[in-house]
C-alpha cells in the first residue's frame, strides 16, 4: 500500500480523548465585579458632591471656604501621571505574553512608581490648598476629604493588588499561557485612573 492509498480515517484513531474544559478567569470576573462596585460607590459620593455644590452656588453662596485656593499645576500632572501608569501595567501585560519577565518586572514597578508619585502630589496638594477640616458650611470640607481620601484609598488596593500579582508572576504562577492575574490588576488599575478623571473635572476644573 502506498502513501497515497492511505485513508484519513485510517490515521484518525477511534477514540480521542475530549479536551480538557476551559478554566474560567474567576480572577478577572471577579475584579470586574469589585470594580462596578467601586465605580457605583464613588459616584455615588461624587453624585453628593455635585448635588450639595449646586444647591449652595444657587443660594449665592461661594462654594470653597474663603481663603482656599485650588491651583491647577498638581491635579493636571497628577491626571498625567496615572495616565502613564496605564501604559505601564499594560506594558507589563504584553511583556508577560511573551514571557518577558524582565521587562514585566520593570513595568509593574514603573506603574506602582507612578502610583505612589500620584500619592504623593495629592498630599502635597492638600497642604497648599489649605483647605480648613471645618469651615463657615460644616459639609464643604468634609464632602472634598471624602472625595480625595476615598480615591487614594482606592489607589492603594490597586497598587496592592499589582504588588500581590507581581510576586505571584515572580513565583511562576503567570506566564504566556495565563496572564489572569494581570490582566485583573490591569483592569483595577484603569477603573482607578478612570475615576480619578471623573474627581479631577468635578473638583479641580469645575471647582
Amino acid at each position: 500500500m502506498t502513501t497515497t492509498d492511505v485513508s484519513v480515517f485510517d490515521v484518525i484513531p477511534e477514540r480521542v480523548a475530549a479536551a480538557s474544559p476551559a478554566r474560567p478567569r474567576l480572577l478577572v470576573i471577579g475584579t470586574m465585579f469589585a470594580s462596578a462596585a467601586v465605580a457605583m460607590g464613588m459616584a455615588g459620593l461624587l453624585g453628593i458632591y455635585l448635588e450639595t455644590r449646586a444647591d449652595v452656588i444657587a443660594e449665592g453662596e461661594r462654594w470653597l471656604p474663603n481663603g482656599v485656593v485650588i491651583p491647577l499645576t498638581q491635579p493636571n500632572m497628577m491626571a498625567i501621571t496615572l495616565l502613564l501608569s496605564v501604559f505601564a501595567m499594560v506594558w507589563a501585560v504584553a511583556s508577560i505574553k511573551t514571557d518577558d519577565r524582565p521587562n514585566t518586572y520593570i513595568a509593574l514597578g514603573l506603574a506602582l512608581m507612578f502610583g505612589l508619585a500620584y500619592i504623593t502630589q495629592t498630599a502635597y496638594l492638600l497642604t497648599i490648598m489649605e483647605m480648613p477640616i471645618r469651615g463657615d458650611v460644616l459639609e464643604r470640607p468634609p464632602l472634598l476629604f471624602a472625595l480625595i481620601g476615598t480615591h487614594i484609598v482606592i489607589m492603594l488596593a490597586a497598587m496592592l493588588y499589582a504588588v500581590a500579582m507581581g510576586v505571584r508572576t515572580l513565583g511562576g504562577d503567570y506566564n504566556s499561557k495565563d496572564v489572569e492575574g494581570l490582566y485583573g490588576a490591569t483592569t483595577f488599575w484603569t477603573v482607578a485612573v478612570v475615576l480619578y478623571l471623573a474627581v479631577w473635572y468635578a473638583i479641580y476644573i469645575t471647582k
